[in-house]
């Protein structure tokens, strides 16, 4: 809606003033190319009439007229200016947009969506969702879902919430399926095995891009974490193979990037710190080192040992402090989560490929 009001407003602005002055430049241009075709026809006519050009007064007034520009001076000159809107004119055309929303979302009458069905479903929860929520929207609060998804939202929702100018998203029946199928792993007999797909428990989403996948992968963990699940959630997936720093670990043979390892860490404890400092470690072996981001290997120690009675939590915070050990963590970290018992675990990675 912004961009069709700023385009309208510029190209509006773009053509020339529709004036008086602009009415009659076609009269004039007509007029001046008549008296040039006359005056040609009356030298070709009488053609032994001498040239008023050869007279030297007459060259001195031409030459006159070419400096000080008079002859350019009766052209009409039309020049477009380009105008760019300001800040203070898109904050009030925003906020006159803002104002029509919030009229309209208390207008019951426009609340109609395809085949005279509402546009926005009553349902407040991802898990009370049904077939019947299919195409409509759901209403969302930004604070909700920065307490839910506290890795960061994905790229396309952001934009579809500052293009439309409020926090909704499209029910699809791509999601209900997606959330379905991980119910029946984490409860297989509250759907019939006969009427019901197998259950997966590696999904990909493939498909265009911008057509659904982030916020799809978004609302599976925002579910998840409403179900009680420990989701280890990466919105942003490519920063693991494109920037930062890679070392070439020569035990493994593999390319270690601490920097990424650090974040993931990070971004894990934000919403699972409750949910880590309850879980045991079950496997104390101690963690490899690896080298540290800018600052080489750590000199006489080649592993950090892992106390006994540690938590998931303890686990992780040594990646954290220790950026020698934070591939080691993670890789850990991916070995410890199987394991995990007393709550069902996700790892929801975007941008995998």
């Amino acid at each position: 809606m912004l961009r069709s009001l700023l385009r309208a407003a510029a190209s509006s602005t773009s053509r020339p003033p529709q004036c008086g002055l602009s009415k009659t430049l076609p009269r004039t241009a007509a007029a001046a190319h008549q008296l040039t075709a006359s005056r040609s026809f009356a030298s070709k006519k009488k053609g032994k009439k001498k040239d008023s050009g050869s007279n030297p007064a007459n060259q001195k007034l031409k030459q006159k007229g070419k400096k000080d520009g008079s002859d350019d001076k009766l052209k009409p000159r039309f020049e477009e200016v380009p105008i760019t809107p300001t800040e203070e004119l898109v904050a009030e055309i925003q906020e006159h947009h803002r104002r029509r929303l919030a009229e309209d979302f208390n207008n019951k009458a426009l609340d109609v969506g395809p085949n005279g069905r509402p546009l926005f479903t009553s349902t407040t929860s991802l898990s009370q969702l049904t077939r019947k929520d299919t195409c409509r929207y759901m209403e969302f609060s930004k604070e909700e879902l920065e307490s839910m998804l506290p890795e960061g939202l994905p790229q396309g929702m952001v934009t579809e919430f500052e293009e439309s100018m409020r926090p909704a998203l499209l029910i699809r029946q791509s999601f209900l399926d997606l959330r379905d199928n991980y119910k029946r792993i984490v409860d297989p007999l509250m759907y019939p095995t006969t009427k019901s797909p197998r259950a997966q428990k590696k999904v990909l989403l493939d498909g265009p891009r911008s057509c659904g996948k982030s916020i799809a992968l978004a609302m599976l963990v925002h579910w998840a974490r409403t179900e009680g699940w420990l989701v280890l959630y990466v919105p942003k997936g490519r920063e693991w193979t494109h920037g930062g720093f890679f070392y070439k670990n020569p035990q493994t043979g593999l390319w270690d990037t601490p920097v990424q390892a650090a974040n993931v860490l990070q971004n894990f404890v934000k919403y699972n710190e409750k949910y880590l400092q309850d879980l045991p470690c079950k496997i104390t072996e101690p963690i490899p080192l690896g080298e540290g981001a800018g600052v080489g290997w750590m000199k006489g120690a080649d592993s950090m040992p892992v106390s006994e009675g540690s938590t998931l939590y303890d686990l992780v915070q040594i990646g954290i402090k220790h950026t020698h050990a934070s591939v080691g963590t993670l890789v850990r970290l991916r070995e410890e989560l199987p394991l995990v018992d007393k709550y069902p675990v996700l790892l929801a990675i975007d941008e995998f490929i």
